[in-house]
């Protein structure tokens, strides 16, 4: 007979973002985020449009050339909000707080999230992978006193669409 294994926390919430995920509207970044406070979840968000206004999976992808940090030039969809934008978005709409949260979503936030994060008052970060280019991210998260925790330190793979 094979024997049940219970997911830690972690693990549990970090399963829940997956399932969130789904909702998502953009393929390039199918991404779901769920913050929790005492084992218990305040908000959920996913990677889509502003509300009313056309997803990549019916409009096509907004593309924009981006530079990064090394002068690189790559390619980003900038029609969506963040997981974690929303997230934290929806919690303020309802008048949730989240002082002392904890956030988990698929990657490390960028650095746009990662300011938000801060001021929202979360206080832990638990992501599956990394994000590409999250030195600043990791660097303020240090600064801030936010525990982050990665499970896996693999980078997240995009489409290079």
């Amino acid at each position: 007979m094979e024997t049940h294994s219970r997911p830690n926390w972690d693990r549990y919430f970090l399963d829940l973002c997956e399932a969130v995920a789904k909702r998502a509207t953009c393929d390039r970044g199918r991404s779901g985020c769920v913050i929790v406070k005492d084992k218990r979840i305040m908000t959920t968000g996913y990677v889509g449009a502003p509300m009313g206004l056309p997803h990549c999976d019916e409009a096509g992808h907004d593309m924009r050339k981006v530079f990064d940090i090394n002068g690189n030039v790559t390619q980003h969809c900038v029609r969506t909000l963040h997981a974690e934008q929303n997230a934290i978005i929806q919690a303020a709409r309802f008048g949730i707080s989240l002082e002392g949260a904890t956030l988990f979503c698929k990657m490390t936030p960028c650095r746009t999230c990662a300011m938000m994060i801060i001021n929202a008052g979360i206080k832990r970060v638990v992501c599956e992978k990394r994000y590409h280019v999250d030195g600043d991210t990791i660097d303020m998260f240090k600064q801030a006193c936010i525990e982050l925790t990665i499970v896996n330190n693999e980078f997240e793979k995009y489409d290079k669409q």
